[in-house]
């Protein structure tokens, strides 16, 4: 075990109040394509000739639904045919196992969920990939992988309108219950804030990462590469999650 693994299970085994942020990187091991970077779903500009910014947008859901969920499709498609890894299930037993542990995720696989994190401490951001809802009615539907296999966008049985997943798409806002929750959990503040998976420097992800330490706590990022995020805390490890995460597991509950 080298010095910086050592120093993070030190401070989880004595923390209290602790915030975990996960990103794409976690879920890449399930077998998930990240966002952004080597090996991500999307690379400058979609086949259409249009960023992903552009064609995964509120705007463009609204005027053209077809090509919009032609990439929510593939999104979807990916996350119904994967599974949580060994790194969801190690954060669901740090969670588990200590009370004060809350869990914000910018991902939309549900797979935090799926793997026994508590949903009560459990922020995701961006929203889910489902139940979907009709932007006409308002009805929802569960059939996320029956609707895949039909001509797009899907449509509701009852009026016929459009249905979309209560994700957060490009030019729309953050969900304020979300964000209500974060605040409240960053007013009582944090012994540590572990990142992983991310590099993203949004201010949901830095805010909790810069008061933490200004307060005198603890944090620490697991990612392969890390970018700015790994010059911004106290440690960097930098490797896979699902790697280190149960190993951090076990060596602080060893029982």
């Amino acid at each position: 075990m080298n010095d910086s693994m050592g120093r993070v299970i030190d401070q989880l085994r004595e923390a209290e109040r602790v915030l975990v942020i996960t990103g794409a990187g976690i879920s890449a091991d399930s077998g998930l394509p990240t966002y952004r970077g080597v090996g991500g779903l999307y690379n400058g500009h979609t086949e259409d000739g249009l960023p992903i910014e552009a064609a995964l947008s509120g705007p463009m859901l609204q005027l053209n639904p077809a090509l919009c969920w032609k990439y929510l499709a593939e999104i979807g498609r990916a996350c119904v045919a994967a599974a949580p890894n060994a790194g969801h299930k190690a954060i669901a037993e740090l969670q588990q196992r200590k009370p004060g542990c809350w869990l914000l995720t910018q991902n939309i696989d549900g797979f935090h969920l799926a793997a026994g994190s508590p949903p009560q401490r459990l922020i995701e951001i961006h929203g889910t990939l489902w139940p979907l809802f009709c932007t006409g009615c308002g009805r929802s539907s569960d059939d996320l992988t029956g609707h895949l296999s039909r001509p797009l966008p899907p449509r509701c049985d009852h009026c016929g309108g459009v249905l979309r997943p209560p994700v957060v798409l490009f030019d729309e806002l953050l969900p304020e219950a979300g964000l209500n929750s974060l605040r409240a959990q960053q007013t009582q503040g944090f012994d540590v804030v572990l990142a992983v998976g991310t590099s993203a420097s949004f201010a949901y992800i830095l805010e909790p990462i810069l008061r933490t330490r200004q307060n005198g706590g603890f944090t620490a990022l697991i990612d392969p590469s890390g970018g700015e995020l790994a010059r911004m805390v106290d440690e960097h490890i930098a490797a896979a999650a699902s790697d280190v995460l149960p190993q951090l597991v076990r060596h602080i509950f060893p029982d």
